[in-house]
């Protein structure tokens, strides 16, 4: 009898070492370019890709899988504020989720998303005069998880904003990529980020403002707050150009955007987590905004990163170890 199971458990092994195999080296390429294209837009796991493939490889399917920013700065002539007004009719069914507001509540409405293999939600924010950037309250020694955040600051809705390196230890979340603009002055000047896209970021008239200039550059064309990360997806109403999969795989997003008609939305897709929301890719992700008029839209940090709190509660389900799966940031873009 023993002899019997033994057979059938190494049986058993060798059909999925053989399903892992054609997956892996097999001849549809899905899995491998997913996998790479996940694994090496990662700050701290690009070793995945390379425990299963040479550089050769994984150069080929970069060059196979990326996404091509609009070369443009965000025009900010062009961002029309309109005072919102209820509709017998709506274009379509995403209009009526954006433009029709739930009673009581003229500041923002929460509307769940789901798609092929992810769940999210998207929070509509009717006054943009109402966003601004929140920083943590130790920033460049330890970041503050969202929740904490939002009890200090007392705000209605935050999101994750840039990205960052660990300051004090794993978790840690200290240190902001890139730089850091708030209140019009530069607070913090961050590594590099390694990607592409730029400054991220609101006016003093309450714009969306995506650009590759300078901060210096930036905060006199009326930048008040930003971070700085990527890929933009969306600038001036054109889209990224995408070849295969977008290039950075499927994971959790978090992004902004703004209308032309001067509405903020936040998007919050959760991810890595089978059962519940695998993740989208920037191509799925970038025909999401289009379908909600995103006229500029930019990628902000994601993956286990990813947090929504709304009065203090969380929403999502962050991909984290630990607690609530929450991890510690340096900044958050938040309505008050």
């Amino acid at each position: 009898m023993k002899k019997n199971k033994a057979i059938i458990l190494f049986g058993l092994l060798d059909i999925l070492a053989l399903i892992f195999l054609f997956f892996t080296y097999g001849p549809i390429s899905y899995f491998r370019d997913l996998w790479i294209t996940t694994s090496m837009t990662t700050m701290n796991h690009r070793y995945l890709a390379h425990v299963l493939y040479s550089d050769k490889t994984i150069y080929q399917v970069l060059s196979e899988n990326y996404l091509k920013e609009v070369e443009e700065n965000t025009d900010t002539s062009q961002i029309d504020f309109s005072e919102i007004k209820e509709q017998e009719h709506y274009e379509s069914i995403y209009e009526e989720q954006v433009l029709k507001k739930e009673e009581g509540n003229d500041l923002y409405k929460v509307v769940p998303l789901s798609g092929s293999g992810y769940k999210g939600h998207m929070v509509v924010i009717y006054d943009p005069s109402r966003v601004e950037l929140a920083i943590a309250e130790h920033l460049g020694t330890n970041g503050e998880v969202l929740t904490k955040m939002s009890k200090r600051l007392s705000f209605q809705v935050g999101i994750n904003a840039g990205g960052f390196a660990d300051a004090g230890g794993v978790g840690s979340g200290g240190i902001p990529t890139g730089t850091v603009i708030h209140n019009g002055q530069i607070i913090y000047r961050g590594p590099e980020t390694g990607w592409t896209g730029g400054l991220i970021g609101f006016t003093n008239d309450h714009v969306l403002m995506l650009t590759k200039d300078s901060p210096e550059v930036a905060i006199q064309n009326g930048m008040r707050d930003a971070v700085e990360f990527g890929p933009f997806l969306i600038v001036n109403g054109k889209r990224a150009i995408a070849r295969g999969n977008g290039g950075w795989g499927v994971s959790s997003r978090t992004v902004i955007a703004q209308r032309q008609d001067g509405i903020v939305l936040f998007f919050v897709i959760d991810g890595r987590q089978p059962g519940h929301s695998i993740g989208i890719n920037m191509v799925d992700l970038t025909n999401l905004l289009v379908r909600y008029k995103a006229y500029n839209a930019a990628n902000l940090d994601g993956g286990a990163s990813t947090d929504l709190v709304i009065n203090q509660q969380l929403i999502n389900k962050p991909c984290g170890i630990g607690g609530n799966g929450e991890r510690r940031l340096p900044n958050a873009w938040i309505v008050k």
